[in-house]
Formats: structure tokens, sequence, C-alpha cells
């Protein structure tokens, strides 16, 4: 899955980000969830001065649709790509890397492309399906979440996709 495909215009070791109605967790809360109920995992990369990630925080996670799918399909990460904090993952341990600048879990994630926001997809087996940088709407992000969970990514193409959801978004949904 590359992540150009889909072209729309805290993880912290202590405490999450809240935002209105989505269950932000830990990596290792989400981890640990998805031993026993496995889902896909989406980690939303920001910074603290980022201002677009601030208003996607503000306008994009904070509607009720938006929070409603992630709660129920996804497990949904913050991850602080500035964090000073180590983070475990899978079988190894993430830290600042040595120039104080990105986590090494970000750079991970983001395969060292640093640009935020940036909303990583992983599937329950924690391998990266593909990561979209940049702001994104409601409107945008929805046919995302539901184009990555029902695993449409393997069969259709991304344009093809969005052709069909702007025909019937609500059977789609489903």
């Amino acid at each position: 899955m590359c992540a150009g495909c889909f072209s729309t215009q805290k993880v912290t070791a202590a405490e999450p980000a809240a935002t209105n109605g989505v269950k932000w967790l830990t990596i290792e809360e989400a981890e640990k969830l998805n031993e026993k109920a496995p889902r896909k995992f989406l980690i939303d990369v920001y910074t603290d001065w980022c201002g677009w990630c601030k208003r996607m925080d503000a306008n994009t996670f904070s509607t009720t649709e938006i929070a409603s799918y992630l709660n129920t399909y996804f497990y949904a990460v913050k991850l602080d790509a500035e964090g000073k904090q180590p983070v475990t993952f899978g079988a190894h341990t993430y830290s600042a890397n040595a120039s104080g600048r990105s986590h090494e879990l970000a750079i991970a994630i983001l395969n060292g492309k640093m640009s935020y926001p940036s909303i990583a997809y992983l599937d329950e087996t924690k391998n990266l399906i593909t990561v979209v940088p940049g702001y994104q709407t409601p409107d945008n992000l929805l046919p995302i979440l539901v184009f990555i969970n029902k695993e449409l990514y393997k069969t259709t193409p991304w344009e093809q996709f969005l052709q069909e959801w702007a025909k019937n978004p609500q059977e789609l949904k489903k």
C-alpha cells in the first residue's frame, strides 16, 4: 500500500492526549487490548507546536461520527513525534533519537518522512498498512477509515473506492 494513494486535501509514555470522544490510548495499552480483541491501529503522529495537528484534534477527531467509528473499529493512539519518554512496541523499546528532534518510534512508523500531522494505519498484527500525511477533514478521513477497516485496500483501488463512496457512503459504512 502506498502512502501517496490517499491524496486529500501523544503516543506518549505517560498520558495520551484527550480529544472529545476519541478514546486515545498509549501504544502499550493498544497493544495489550489487541492481544485479546484484535483491531487495526490508527496512530496520529503529531507535535506540540503543529497548528494543523491541533486543528485536526479540534475539527476532525472531535466529530461524533469520526470518534464513534474510531472507538468501534480501531485502537486510536497519539504519538508525540518529539516525545522524550521511551515507548515499548512489539519487542522493541524506542527512545528519543540522539538529535533529540524526533522519537525513534515516529521515525520508524513514518519511514523517516517526518511530516505532521500524519496518520499511520497498522493491521491487527502491527504491520504498517499505510501512512497518510497532512491535515484531514472529517469528510476526508471517514472514507479512509472505512477503506482501511473493511480491508478494501487489498482488493479495490482507492480511486474506484472513492467513486463508489460518492454514490453511496452509507452502504459502504455498514
